[in-house]
């Protein structure tokens, strides 16, 4: 009977043991990370701060945000040593790839896009009105605005770590069995990471049981160009710009929170049910309808990229540490097993 932990055969744990492992350690790391952080975070309060005034600390949360990248990297590092037994470029962090620039700046144009393309719709409708530029909640807003470059371009890395790089993958390795194919495996994977991201939200300020879908359906969207290309650029660069954006740029709400400096602010009005309301677009219909489209530009940009839009199964199939091939440094095409190539 096989063993239920641990899989003799690739000499490691398997990967439901793995995903628990890595949650519960970046959990430790991560409160231990902002224990240390905080007293030079809230240094300026004369007096200990409210859980309140906390969460809106744009400095405390920039520092939280700088010290889970660093913890989650670090974790990644080590799992791919010590527990995973595979290459660290596994995580789609091929980031001396001349192509991995390309896909990156795809994603952060796509993002910004996009977020222009709702803002429009409700400014057009009448659903928002502009109520002043360049605005700040705090100090000028030069400085102000240098915070949410920080936390947005950290929160999207290591949230596509955690749930592209480590729990899509690792699901996906999970599941290839003589049951499941390796394709099926990775679209299942898909769909159970992003799910798993969507509950992840669910306690965010305004958050609700369309919310928590709607976001789910974001991460088949942030997904979606990593089980295309085995790479995290454009989910990388699309979350980034996506929440900047959405939040710092238009003013909307990002996953129920304020955006503190904006270069637009605005005042929602319009149905709820299509704007999202004080979560955001991401809770709206046109949030949803405005995902679904930038869905078809991501493929048609890979097809153009790369040539095929095939998903790529070798993240369904594992390879130990240092017997897989880096993937080509001209890549122009991404065949089935998921080796780029010139």
């Amino acid at each position: 009977m096989p063993n239920p932990f641990y899989n003799r055969e690739e000499r490691r744990v398997r990967a439901l043991v793995r995903i628990v492992l890595h949650g519960a350690i970046f959990i430790v790391l991560v409160s231990f990370a902002v224990l240390l952080v905080s007293p030079i975070a809230l240094a300026g309060y004369d007096a200990p701060p409210t859980s309140e005034e906390i969460a809106m600390d744009s400095a405390f949360t920039a520092l939280a945000t700088v010290a889970s990248l660093v913890v989650m990297t670090f974790l990644l590092w080590l799992m791919a040593r010590f527990v995973d037994r595979r290459d660290f470029s596994d995580y789609g962090l091929w980031i001396t790839e001349r192509t991995w620039a390309r896909d990156l700046g795809f994603g952060l144009v796509l993002g910004v896009a996009l977020q222009g393309l709702i803002f429009l719709f409700q400014w057009v409708v009448g659903w928002i009105e502009i109520t002043g530029t360049f605005v700040a909640s705090r100090g000028t807003f030069a400085t102000a605005i240098l915070l949410p470059v920080v936390i947005y371009i950290c929160v999207g890395i290591y949230e596509e770590m955690l749930s592209r790089s480590y729990h899509l993958l690792n699901i996906a390795e999970g599941l290839n069995s003589r049951f499941i194919g390796p394709r099926a495996a990775v679209l299942i994977a898909w769909g159970l990471s992003s799910a798993v991201f969507g509950v992840l939200h669910a306690l965010n300020p305004n958050a609700s049981a369309i919310s928590t879908f709607n976001i789910a359906i974001a991460g088949l969207f942030l997904g979606l160009g990593y089980i295309l290309t085995r790479s995290l650029a454009i989910p990388v660069g699309l979350h980034i710009s996506w929440n900047f954006a959405q939040g710092n740029i238009f003013g909307f709400p990002v996953s129920g929170t304020d955006a503190g400096a904006t270069f637009i602010a605005i005042e929602q009005g319009g149905p709820q049910l299509w704007t999202g309301g004080a979560f955001g677009p991401e809770a709206g219909l046109i949030g949803l309808l405005t995902i679904l489209a930038g869905m078809i530009l991501t493929v048609l940009y890979i097809r153009a990229a790369y040539g095929t839009t095939d998903v790529q199964t070798s993240l369904a199939e594992y390879t130990p540490r240092k017997s897989k091939q880096k993937p080509a440094e001209d890549a122009a095409t991404i065949p089935s097993d998921g080796q780029s190539t010139a």
